[in-house]
């Protein structure tokens, strides 16, 4: 982050312990400052710091139960720390829990001039914005009837639409967005882009990775109540992903280094099976390629050693782009190629041949050697980015975007006529 950026949050030392007493007297007496030892205590949060800086947008991704939830009560007001200190410089709005603040008897107008009021908005106002609100939820009628009658969905895109009405200083949203309909999804993610654009600051929680990768310029990995891992989103998310995997083989071990050209090669697993070498050739040769054409024709060659016994072995690619979006993946399991019953020694050569249909460019190839259709079956071994070449345009029309398509525009023009008259003397 630019450390000229104007700070909008401060997380400092943070940290929540829940504690239970064996007596509401003796949780009175701690109230009172006497010294009193509960019967039990957990630490949601413990030692969380971090800022955010004015029109940064980071993201908070860990596990169930790692403590985000609490984390983002805690920044909203609504959850007091047991220790450190939280500096907010700014309007916040927040959507941390589907249907908060709202009653279920009022109409979604009645809950719109109800949360908008809790916002700080006056009536006034309101009355500027509700059309407003109505336009951007789309649900129609259903704006005049009472919320107990509306789905997971529709209760989302009230509390959106209401949330974002005012373009807020740090907009937290909390996994809300992931019950709508793809379509307002979209929707949602770029109001949330434009309000970046225009320096708000966004705190998102969510699983959806690809949101991640192409919204955050940060994200914070929690674990356990504790950060484990923060820096660039490439980074957080390929060792999230890999320590995922971690949990299901203690033997597992992570390894993250970057390249000169930027790319992050994160490799985990267990070691039983590994890769010895992977290249791009061309359809007929066996050059190694750094640098491919729009349209050439290619093959991806992939060279397996086996090091101990392995029932069933699948074997998986994706391609993905410089910002981390998978353009396309699939495995051997979904093809039906699983290989069974594989003994320390064993090698194994892979080919995927393949139409190079993409857009001028930077692509990265990942493998996957697992026991199942997932890595968190039983990963043997996961490497992100484990290739990286280029692709140019040599001999096709010029195009924008990362997918090329072999067509050309068709035209028939139907000129309309004129008639001229002539008059003889």
């Amino acid at each position: 982050m630019n450390t000229s950026t104007q700070t909008v949050l401060n997380v400092k030392g943070v940290g929540k312990c829940y504690t239970k007493f064996n007596s509401v007297h003796h949780r009175l007496f701690s109230w009172m400052g006497l010294p009193v030892k509960p019967a039990y205590q957990y630490w949601a949060n413990k030692d969380i710091s971090f800022t955010v800086g004015q029109g940064e947008a980071i993201a908070i991704i860990g596990q169930n139960g790692a403590g985000k939830s609490t984390l983002l009560k805690m920044i909203t007001g609504t959850v007091r720390p047991s220790v450190g200190e939280i500096a907010v410089n700014g309007r916040v709005s927040a959507m941390l829990e589907l249907g908060l603040g709202f009653n279920a008897e009022f109409t979604g107008r009645q809950n719109a001039y109800m949360a908008g009021g809790l916002m700080g908005l006056s009536t006034a106002a309101l009355d500027q914005l509700i059309p407003e609100i109505e336009a951007f939820a789309e649900i129609g009628d259903f704006f005049d009837q009472a919320l107990r009658v509306y789905s997971s969905g529709m209760q989302a895109r009230l509390a959106f639409a209401v949330a974002t009405a005012v373009r807020p200083d740090i907009l937290i949203v909390d996994e809300i967005l992931s019950v709508g309909d793809s379509y307002f999804q979209h929707r949602s993610f770029e109001r949330i882009r434009q309000f970046k654009e225009q320096g708000t600051s966004i705190i998102l929680v969510t699983h959806g990775m690809g949101e991640v990768r192409s919204l955050c310029d940060r994200v914070i990995l929690i674990d356990k109540g504790n950060i484990l891992k923060q820096g660039a989103p490439d980074e957080v998310v390929d060792f999230y992903n890999a320590m995922i995997a971690l949990k299901e083989n203690e033997r597992a071990q992570i390894e993250q280094s970057r390249d000169q050209q930027g790319w992050l090669k994160t490799k985990s697993g267990n070691g039983t099976a590994t890769v010895k070498h992977l290249s791009l050739l061309p359809e007929n040769s066996t050059e190694e390629l750094a640098v491919a054409q729009v349209g050439q024709k290619l093959k991806l060659h992939c060279e397996v050693d086996v090091h101990g016994e392995i029932g069933e072995l699948v074997f998986g690619v994706m391609l993905r782009d410089k910002q981390g979006s998978v353009i396309w993946g699939s495995n051997t399991w979904h093809t039906k190629l699983v290989q069974k019953d594989l003994q320390t020694g064993d090698k194994l050569v892979y080919t995927l041949p393949f139409e190079c249909n993409l857009g001028p460019g930077s692509y990265s190839i990942t493998t996957a050697l697992t026991r199942g259709e997932s890595h968190l079956d039983q990963n043997f071994e996961w490497s992100d980015n484990l290739l990286v070449f280029d692709v140019i345009n040599v001999d096709k029309a010029v195009f924008i975007g990362n997918h090329w398509l072999d067509t050309t525009f068709e035209v028939a023009v139907h000129k309309h006529a004129t008639l001229h008259s002539s008059t003889t003397q």
